[in-house]
């Protein structure tokens, strides 16, 4: 059975091309919704791109076959119809005061409710207390799932398989494991665990390689790289595929205190520096304050950005003083950000710029949207390794959350390409009191 879905401004706003997600049914944009978009055209913001793209798709619509939008035009993709709902003379009209705009919306969807009470109805907007005005006015809500991932059902990047001992020691010894002999769907670069059927302690790690179809071994060791050893089980996955050649996407998810961004400067130290695979290792993360923002801040560019680039620097410094106050035999960090081998610098500017040779880390890519990742990951020239980290779950961007940020969405639609490589990072290790807090607080 056909229905109607009533879309919030939120909706467009996020997506421009939400019109064309509802199949065959009625989408109807109440003129509110469009007075809303308007307000944002002119600015330079991501926001001002999509209010853009949604006129331009309006306007293409326009006198299809005849019909104009407020009689409703055909969506010849989808078989569907969109509308554009205009109130009637008798309905009152609201301000542009603070929330006049959501009652003129969610009215406008109640009497097209009314209108057409054989025509189920579904108000869709990402606003969740819109959501529940719309439930207590008993209309029929729901979010906006168009590239929505639930971060409970993301892959993890691990899968664990019961074998016979003989295929646990073959890759024990460092041997190849045919893939195609193993009980299970393994996903590009997945890490592997190998346990023996009688035995589970008795275990071999390894990780798919989908040229070859078969489970390589792990290429680091207990001893790590640059001073920073794995502690667990998904840090010595992460290692490994931050360090191969054949990945050129790694995306790192976890909590705080899971090492993400100290595996990622790690291995980019291990890749630059010493195995000299690329040529500059590149560290930006997205600027958004936690909690009220301290306003502007003085003196030159750098100056202001170091603020925000600090936690960065502590990952180094730690890296450089190996955790213990001790510096490393290698030279210190400040001469690779002199020479240029290392940078680091802010997303701001990134758009325009193409990044060749380079090990590119993003760190806190949960406070990215989808379209400023796809922004992000079309900079990246030849041999270019990109690693996105962060943790979905403290997010400081009010236009995306756990299921809509551009971390997660890149997590699911790569985990088929062969040259993607995802792990989500479970146990903290920066401390005890930090891994208490999470799990308490």
């Amino acid at each position: 059975m056909k229905k109607t879905y009533v879309l919030d401004t939120n909706v467009v706003l996020h997506d421009p091309l939400a019109v064309y997600k509802f199949e065959d049914n009625k989408v109807v944009l109440p003129i509110f919704v469009i007075e809303e978009v308007d307000q944002f055209k002119k600015e330079l913001s991501e926001l001002g791109q999509n209010a853009r793209h949604v006129a331009r798709i309006l306007d293409d619509l326009r006198n299809q076959n005849g019909r104009t939008l407020d009689q409703g035009v055909p969506l010849e993709s989808t078989g569907g119809e969109l509308r554009v709902a205009v109130p009637a003379e008798s309905m009152p009209r609201s301000g542009h005061g603070p929330g006049e705009m959501d009652r003129a919306i969610l009215q406008m969807a109640l009497k097209l409710r009314d209108d057409e009470p054989d025509m189920p109805l579904i108000f869709v907007t990402m606003d969740t207390n819109l959501r529940i005005r719309a439930d207590a006015l008993g209309l029929r809500a729901e979010t906006y799932e168009g590239g929505r991932v639930s971060i409970d059902e993301l892959y993890s990047g691990v899968c664990t398989i019961d074998v016979d001992a003989g295929v646990v020691d073959r890759l024990a010894g460092r041997e190849l494991v045919d893939a195609s002999t193993l009980d299970a769907k393994l996903y590009p670069h997945a890490g592997v665990v190998l346990r023996e059927h009688e035995r589970p302690r008795h275990t071999a790690l390894g990780r798919y390689d989908p040229k070859s179809g078969t489970v390589v071994p792990l290429r680091v060791g207990s001893e790590g790289v640059w001073h920073v050893r794995p502690r667990n089980l998904e840090q010595y996955f992460a290692l490994d595929m931050l360090l191969s050649s054949d990945v050129h996407l790694v995306t790192l998810v976890g909590k705080a205190g899971t090492g993400k961004t100290l595996l990622a400067i790690a291995a980019g130290l291990q890749s630059v520096v010493q195995d000299g695979t690329y040529g500059r290792m590149l560290v930006s993360r997205p600027i958004f304050p936690m909690g009220r923002d301290v306003g502007y801040l003085p003196g030159t560019v750098e100056e202001k950005l170091n603020p925000w680039m600090q936690p960065i620097f502590d990952n180094l410094e730690y890296i450089f003083s190996s955790g213990r106050g001790r510096m490393s035999e290698h030279r210190n960090y400040e001469e690779l950000l002199v020479s240029g081998v290392i940078q680091i610098e802010p997303l701001t500017y990134i758009r325009g710029r193409s990044l060749p040779n380079q090990f590119l880390v993003v760190d806190e890519a949960q406070n990215l949207t989808p379209h400023q990742v796809k922004t992000v990951i079309t900079r990246c020239g030849a041999d270019t390794k990109i690693v996105l980290t962060g943790d979905p779950y403290q997010i400081d961007n009010p236009y995306v959350d756990a299921a809509s940020n551009g971390l997660v969405v890149v997590a699911q639609r790569f985990q088929d390409e062969d040259i993607g490589a995802h792990i989500t990072l479970v146990k903290g290790e920066r401390s005890e009191l930090a891994e208490r807090a999470t799990q308490l607080l």
